[in-house]
């Protein structure tokens, strides 16, 4: 069976009767963008911040499998001491879907460290709705994401900033990439960033850069389904400049032009995703870095990354896979930032400036 016939079935087979809604429903509407900051953050005393990223944890309360997601994201927290940490979807796998998702970003909340999510696709596949699923989310202490943003298609599309002695120098943007949409003659579509999350990242990108003096302020994009153009980039034959490409990626069959929407505007020269586990390569197209985090899941899905790189099976998970993350870190008046991979038990990984 392969990846997506594995991941599709699965999620139909444990999602239950949905929930009624408690909550309002994200506005899909047309209305002009947001313009709110989820969290300004500044560099510690050493002149450096530190992001650490967490992706498709998959977690399932109760069951056993799900006991290595947890016990990573403790060792990593402990380990790498980030100054933020952002969680790019696909936190749950099953029912009870909200229970699940307070216990595994639990030790985000008892770190003491701000935190926050860009929801994956399978988020609110078992019972319960996206917008009661973000909201049960931002229950738990040190989740900065801010409410929905009416006129925003989504619910986890958030700024973060972090700014040093002469104001904002680089801005982290938080897209909800959704999970699937109805395409005529595709059996399944993953969804696509909408127009309207253009224009509320265009809004921010352009003030942005007017209050820099008309220079854009470097910034990186994180979000769970990556673009169209990394499976173009590997189909004109780029390679990855390090990590594991352990299979194709699993874009939307639709473009939604984010990626020239970056180029244009001169400030995002990177993009953060997750959402194929056995990925967590960078690859550099179009004068941007394609960026897989580091699976940091468990065995309630596939995974077949191991210390060495990818690990052949037939089935969805093998012995010897080791969960992880990535981290990266921002220095004060320095271009660019450092980023490595941490496995569980430590190993260090893919350690580069870009």
């Amino acid at each position: 069976m392969n990846r997506r016939s594995f991941l599709k079935g699965a999620a139909i087979a444990a999602a239950g009767v949905a929930a009624a809604p408690v909550l309002e429903a994200c506005s899909r509407g047309t209305s002009g963008p947001d313009s709110r900051i989820a969290g300004n953050f500044h560099y510690g005393p050493d002149g450096t911040f530190t992001v650490l990223q967490f992706t498709d944890t998959h977690y399932i309360k109760g069951d056993p499998r799900s006991a290595r997601a947890l016990d990573c994201e403790k060792e990593s927290l402990a380990a790498v001491r980030p100054d933020l940490v952002i969680h790019t979807g696909d936190i749950v796998y099953g029912s009870p879907d909200i229970e699940s998702a307070l216990e595994i970003l639990r030790p985000l909340s008892d770190s003491g460290i701000p935190w926050a999510v860009a929801l994956g696709n399978h988020d609110a596949q078992f019972g319960s709705t996206r917008e009661n699923i973000f909201a049960a989310v931002r229950t738990l202490p040190g989740c900065v994401n801010l409410p929905p943003k009416e006129g925003v298609y989504g619910c986890s599309n958030d700024v973060l900033t972090l700014s040093g002695a002469g104001g904002v120098d680089r801005v982290f943007y938080l897209f909800d990439s959704m999970d699937a949409v109805a395409l005529e003659g595709v059996k399944h579509c993953y969804d696509y960033i909408r127009h309207n999350q253009i224009g509320w990242y265009r809004a921010h990108s352009e003030r942005f850069t007017r209050e820099n003096d008309g220079a854009p302020v470097p910034s990186v994009a994180f979000f769970h389904i990556p673009l169209r153009e990394l499976e173009d980039a590997l189909a004109a034959g780029v390679q990855p400049v390090c990590g594991t490409n352990g299979e194709p990626p699993c874009p939307s069959e639709l473009n939604s032009g984010l990626l020239a929407q970056f180029i244009e505007m001169g400030d995002v020269k990177a993009i953060v995703t997750g959402h194929d586990h056995d990925c967590d390569y960078i690859l550099q197209y179009r004068g941007v870095n394609f960026i897989y985090g580091r699976f940091s899941g468990c065995d309630t899905v596939y995974n077949h990354l191991g210390p060495d790189g990818y690990i052949p099976s037939g089935t969805h998970t093998v012995p010897g896979t080791v969960s992880g993350c990535r981290v990266f870190r921002f220095s004060k008046g320095e271009p660019g930032f450092r980023t490595w991979v941490r496995l569980q038990g430590g190993a260090v990984q893919q350690e580069m400036t870009l």
